[in-house]
């Protein structure tokens, strides 16, 4: 083994590290002080019950730290070396265009989360309402990534047709992996499959077989780090988080993948983003055994759907709580246990993504207060 290899194993070791004790410590500096107050950050899941947002911009954080002090690392070293050193002009380059693609991703997805209503949803939806001069915060979003695609894939460097495919591999990554965010734990548990992808694709097609590792080491790290709280159904990643990682998780691919590897995986990412306006990944899955054995692992037993008569439909509610549309295990014998819960689907309820608890009304106080948060935050720094 090279000297340059050992090296970066402990490199992306300590990386991997970094990146989940910041993100520990974001998360719980964030639940204790909330910016403009908790229930700005609480949404509703798929079982009704209040869960927080914050676990994505704690993600976020933990991810861009460990980049941020791998900037600062591979600055400090440069100068130690030759002046001209093309290693650590790269290393330093794709640092900074991680940390770009997390912190846009972060930012844009936020607005969304914030500030989305979410009666438009998808690609089309947003993209219709385009048509008809409605400009929604998905729309805003849309376009963020793309700049921050862009930005990032400029970063990188290149040819004009890699930095227009790196651009892609970080905005479509970015939203593909915000589609999983469904279900407690999804869309980590595919962020890890994927990190593991890019690893193995770098280690058999590359010079250096850790490079993969090196790459996606910081968000993998904050990822798992948090796993515990979103299989929990205490967290959930949001757009802010689901989007940060999809968008480092496309730069590392974009940093350690050869251009056939890069291209076969932006084609991979466009064809499950146009499947999944036809296509719900949530039935895929739990009409698959396998998939659903993956997706359930570590989580809470999925809520059994009663059958209520029409006529009866408040007294069930009141029996059974809110509705969801969690996957139903009612064909399999025994099945049902003293702990399960039974649920009604509601007319009118739209199901499978996480809703918000408060209504419009309320939803516009609480980003006015964290705006004000942010300017008094601002003004309290200034001398």
């Amino acid at each position: 083994m090279s000297r340059a290899r050992r090296a970066a194993r402990p490199g992306a070791l300590a990386s991997g590290v970094v990146s989940a004790v910041a993100a520990r410590a974001a998360y719980r500096a964030l639940r204790h002080s909330p910016p403009a107050g908790q229930q700005t950050w609480t949404r509703t899941n798929y079982r009704d019950e209040p869960i927080t947002l914050l676990e994505g911009p704690a993600v976020a954080v933990g991810a861009v730290t460990a980049e941020l002090i791998g900037a600062f690392a591979a600055a400090r070293q440069g100068k130690i070396q030759h002046r001209d050193s093309l290693e650590r002009t790269v290393d330093s380059r794709f640092s900074l265009a991680m940390i770009l693609a997390g912190g846009g991703a972060l930012g844009f997805g936020m607005v969304d989360d914030l500030a989305g209503s979410g009666k438009r949803r998808g690609l089309a939806g947003h993209l219709g309402a385009l048509r008809h001069g409605e400009v929604t915060t998905g729309t805003v979003k849309l376009a963020g990534l793309a700049a921050t695609g862009l930005a990032g894939g400029l970063l990188l460097g290149g040819k004009r047709s890699d930095v227009l495919l790196n651009a892609g591999l970080i905005a479509g990554g970015a939203n593909l992996l915000n589609l999983f965010d469904l279900r407690p734990g999804r869309a980590i548990k595919v962020a890890t499959l994927i990190a593991g992808l890019i690893a193995a694709g770098a280690a058999v097609t590359g010079p250096d077989r850790s490079a993969g590792l090196a790459a996606v080491a910081a968000p993998l790290g904050a990822g798992l780090a948090l796993l515990p709280e979103d299989l929990a159904e205490r967290a959930m990643l949001g757009d802010a988080g689901a989007n940060a990682l999809g968008a480092m998780l496309g730069a590392a691919a974009a940093q350690a993948l050869p251009r056939p590897a890069r291209a076969c995986l932006l084609a991979g990412i466009v064809a499950l983003t146009v499947a999944s306006e036809k296509v719900s990944f949530t039935k895929v899955i739990e009409r698959t055994p396998a998939l659903r054995r993956m997706d359930m692992l570590g989580r809470r037993p999925a809520p059994l759907a009663a059958p209520v008569a029409a006529g009866s439909a408040q007294t069930a509610q009141a029996d059974t709580g809110p509705s969801n549309t969690g996957p139903s295990d009612t064909g399999r014998p025994g099945a049902r246990s003293a702990g399960a819960m039974a649920v009604t689907l509601l007319p009118g309820r739209r199901t499978g993504r996480h809703r918000r608890i408060e209504s419009g009304v309320s939803r516009d106080r609480s980003i006015t207060r964290f705006f004000e948060f942010s300017l008094r935050t601002l003004a309290q720094q200034e001398p």
